[in-house]
């Protein structure tokens, strides 16, 4: 039963995708290490790569050969991982455990539901079909459907928009900073995820978040007060 008066119940709840709702380190970690392998290099360990995942391609490609690539080998190598990783896309990637139960819950209470993610539309709508929420999903903005990416808010203004829902009414759930700045900068309410994809150089606790979960479980249950 939720704690909140009526007037400050959510009527949204919006998710970032990788290291949030879904875990798409695995796939991503093959990825990198199929460009490397090609490159005649040693794979990473996966606790290496893990945390630096949601920095998409060009953070992977830093972590693995730093500031050593020409712009086109950089790009060319680019190609080559997004290309693995899109051929591949949900091998061993999905939903956080404890995340199935929340979209039940939202969606037996009639929440409405979405997903904002820097990740773009050709990789999203993949990867979310492959899972089986694309149809789920009331609504999901990706990085390139937008001029300006997370921090910016603008994905966040333009998924209440297709929501039909005001920023103060929704809640955004992300892994990283730039999440929180996001949410933040909308009006949203914000939830950060210990259990996401966080380089160890971060500090969860400064980035300000109205709450901080360290599991899918505890989320659950922070949802069901604001809802």
């Amino acid at each position: 039963m939720a704690l909140t008066s009526a007037e400050d119940c959510i009527q949204a709840v919006l998710f970032d995708l990788d290291g949030t709702l879904v875990d798409t380190a695995p796939d991503l970690a093959n990825a990198l290490n199929h460009v490397l392998n090609q490159e005649n290099q040693n794979s990473l360990p996966y606790p290496t790569i893990r945390p630096m995942v949601s920095n998409g391609a060009n953070g992977l490609l830093k972590l693995a050969f730093g500031d050593a690539l020409s712009v086109e080998k950089h790009e060319q190598l680019k190609a080559d991982l997004i290309s693995f990783y899109k051929q591949n896309i949900a091998v061993e990637s999905a939903l956080f455990d404890g995340m199935a139960d929340i979209l039940k819950e939202l969606e037996e209470r009639e929440i409405s539901w979405g997903i904002v993610t820097n990740k773009p539309k050709h990789l999203t709508g993949p990867l979310l079909e492959s899972l089986n929420l694309d149809k789920r999903a009331h609504c999901v903005v990706s990085g390139d459907e937008v001029a300006r990416s997370k921090p910016h808010p603008e994905s966040i203004y333009l998924a209440c928009q297709l929501l039909q829902v005001p920023a103060t009414k929704s809640v955004y759930i992300g892994d990283a900073e730039r999440d929180i700045i996001a949410g933040q900068r909308a009006g949203c309410r914000t939830v950060a995820c210990e259990f996401g994809y966080i380089p160890t150089t971060d500090n969860i606790n400064t980035w300000g978040a109205d709450e901080i979960v360290a599991t899918p479980v505890k989320l659950k249950l922070s949802l069901e007060q604001m809802i």
